[in-house]
């Protein structure tokens, strides 16, 4: 762990753990952090993200104001496993369900139709939400002990996604409480976004490290639109959903 004065010394105000050597502390300390409504920087499967409670919509708001972007781009919401989704969405169908269970914990994050009773305000959503498994251990057990986490690439808003905890630190600085450095991201190539939330059986809104052709093989009515971002562009990044632009979720 690097421990850090904090925000009223001259030095920085965050805590940085390496979770290599020091697992545990990290885990709590971001958990203690998220439980405020402070932000905490995680690693994920593709590129660091930025997470905040996703029930505390001041917290979200700082996740945003932090960012530099507009609540027309709201954050996706990472969640430690699969099952979890039934409670934020309306309704999980069979060609859903088998695309998720193919593959999550994953790059593969889907939009689809929020709960009505769910009490997250995550940004202009217009009833959908984007959610997403990662495959990354510490992240993971992190989300078991948090629950849902709304969750950004680890950038200010237009620049590429951090794929390392200094590239975070250097774009984020003191508005995260917490860094959890896993070492270099597999990025910087992010998930691949499907929106499911239409009638016509899914579209990609952004290409990732999941191709075309592996998700049509289990989901044979999803569709490419002819306007999708390209994985790892700098517009792509930057987009959450529809639409967050797309919506498109970075991370």
């Amino acid at each position: 762990m690097t421990e850090l004065p904090n925000s009223e010394s001259k030095g920085p105000g965050w805590l940085r753990f390496d979770l290599g050597t020091d697992r545990d502390a990290g885990l709590a300390a971001a958990q203690d952090a998220l439980s405020r409504g402070a932000l905490v920087v995680v690693p994920t499967d593709t590129v660091y993200g930025v997470a905040a409670d996703a029930l505390q919509p001041q917290a979200v708001q700082r996740l945003l104001d932090a960012k530099q972007r507009g609540r027309e781009l709201p954050p996706p919401v990472l969640i430690a496993e699969s099952a979890v989704l039934r409670a934020l969405v309306v309704d999980v169908p069979v060609e859903v369900d088998a695309l998720i269970n193919r593959f999550w914990p994953g790059a593969l994050t889907v939009i689809m139709k929020a709960q009505p009773t769910l009490k997250m305000d995550l940004g202009e959503s217009e009833g959908t939400i984007a959610v997403r498994v990662p495959d990354q251990a510490d992240t993971r057990e992190l989300l078991r002990q948090t629950g849902p986490l709304a969750v950004s690439s680890a950038n200010l808003s237009g620049q590429p996604p951090a794929t390392s905890i200094d590239d975070a630190i250097a774009q984020l600085g003191d508005s995260v409480a917490v860094y959890l450095d896993a070492g270099p991201a597999p990025g910087p190539v992010p998930s691949t976004i499907i929106d499911l939330t239409g009638s016509g059986g899914g579209r990609i809104l952004r290409s990732g490290l999941l191709s075309f052709a592996e998700l049509s093989a289990v989901l044979p009515t999803l569709t490419e639109d002819s306007g999708t971002k390209p994985a790892g562009s700098v517009q792509a990044a930057g987009q959450e959903r529809g639409s967050e632009t797309e919506r498109p979720p970075d991370a």
